[in-house]
Order: C-alpha cells, then structure tokens, then sequence
C-alpha cells in the first residue's frame, strides 16, 4: 500500500508560481511512476504530467507544457509539481497518483493509489 498526501497549494496571481509536493508513505515508491492529474468543478480528472521511476520518461499535458515541471525525490519519497506562469484556467483540484510499473500512463484508470488531492486558485 501507498499512501499519497499532497500539499502546496492556494491562492496565487496569474503569472505566478507554486510547488506542489506529494509526500509518499507505506511502500517505497522508487519502482512507482508518479503521476499529478487535475479536476476542475463538474469535470472528469485529467492529466498534467508523469514521470517514470525508470526510464526517464516526463509526458506533459499539452495545456502546461513549458510551464510545469513533474520531478521526483526517492530518498525524500516525495513528487514535485513546479507550476510557473500560472493561468486563471489552471485553477483546480491537483491529485497525486502512483501506479507499479514503469509506464507513465496518461489514463487515470491505470494509477493503483491517489492522494486527496491540493487546491490551487489563480486569480486574474
């Protein structure tokens, strides 16, 4: 079992910048890929970005690509979401989610464990 915690988000202005961070416990999630999606209200959730315990592989969301950047600490058992020039439309519920496997699935059926997810508000 994995379990997810997120934190880091809030209020910011368009334009600024937040981390997100997702604190792992239960198994060590060094052979998980990790993953954030977003849900905005009355929406199904969708993908930002993944990063593979493996291979290296970081597949973006197109809406964030250049602004958002997934990293990954094992010692530290903690996933980043660096999100820069934020947009009014990136307001949302962020969740954290890790799969087995090394595969950095864009699909949410494929992620085993999920946090509760952070929110984030951009003004205008």
């Amino acid at each position: 079992q994995v379990q997810l915690v997120e934190s880091g988000g809030g209020l910011v202005q368009a334009g600024g910048s937040l981390r997100l961070s997702c604190a792992a416990s239960g198994r060590s999630i060094t052979r998980y890929t990790m993953g954030w999606f977003r849900q905005f209200p009355g929406k199904e959730r969708e993908f930002v970005a993944a990063r593979s315990w493996s291979t290296g592989s970081t597949p973006y969301a197109d809406s964030v690509k250049g602004r958002f950047t997934i990293s990954r600490d094992n010692i530290k058992r903690t996933v980043y979401l660096q999100m820069n020039s934020l947009k009014v439309e990136d307001t949302a519920t962020y969740y954290c989610a890790a799969r087995g496997g090394s595969l950095s699935s864009l699909k949410e059926d494929d992620y085993d464990y999920w946090g509760q997810g952070t929110q984030v508000t951009v003004s205008s």
